[in-house]
């Protein structure tokens, strides 16, 4: 391994823990419909679990009602059943072969909730961060030790794997910036 693998290495794994952060905030909910809330939810398909996305048509029917269209009649029961049983405290109901899915107003005080999670996966996220820049850091170290770099090398690496760090943990701040933004807009 040399000196730039590391700093790529570190790079490819900052990347993945941002698109993990974005996964994680894209699933809270805001108070306005959006389709993506329903990703995670798993129905069971002839004894598969199965996400909605892959048995039924989920769209936006007004600002604040979600549409899922299950492509199989029989499935309209079973998918009803896994938005009501999931965590999100919805409540479906089901016209015809369309599942109407209304999300509620927030009040004030869940929304605070909501950022205090909102702060907390950020928090995680930076935690992650840091810790791949700590392994990273100790790779480089070993390298040094082992003598396949010089010290010079070693400290720009070093000093270049903390300008990444500090760049994905100011884009963590934007995104929770942004998602709190969102959040306590009524």
């Amino acid at each position: 391994m040399t000196v730039v693998d590391v700093k790529k290495n570190a790079d490819q794994k900052m990347h993945k823990s941002i698109e993990t952060l974005k996964a994680d905030l894209a699933k809270v909910r805001t108070g306005r419909a959006h389709t993506g809330i329903l990703d995670h939810i798993q129905v069971d398909y002839y004894g598969t679990p199965t996400q909605i996305t892959q048995v039924a048509n989920v769209t936006l029917i007004d600002a604040r009602t979600i549409g899922v269209q299950p492509w199989e009649k029989k499935m309209v029961a079973v998918v009803e059943k896994a938005i009501r049983e999931s965590d999100l405290g919805l409540n479906p109901s089901t016209q015809g072969d369309l599942i109407r899915v209304p999300t509620p107003p927030l009040t004030e005080e869940r929304r605070k909730e909501i950022v205090k999670l909102v702060k907390g996966e950020g928090e995680d996220a930076k935690v992650a961060i840091r810790n791949i820049r700590r392994d990273a850091n100790e790779a480089l170290k070993k390298l040094l030790k082992d003598k396949a770099c010089s010290e010079d090398d070693e400290r720009r690496a070093q000093e270049d794997v903390q300008k990444l760090t500090d760049k994905f943990v100011a884009e963590v701040d934007k995104l929770i910036t942004d998602k709190e933004k969102e959040l306590l807009t009524v």
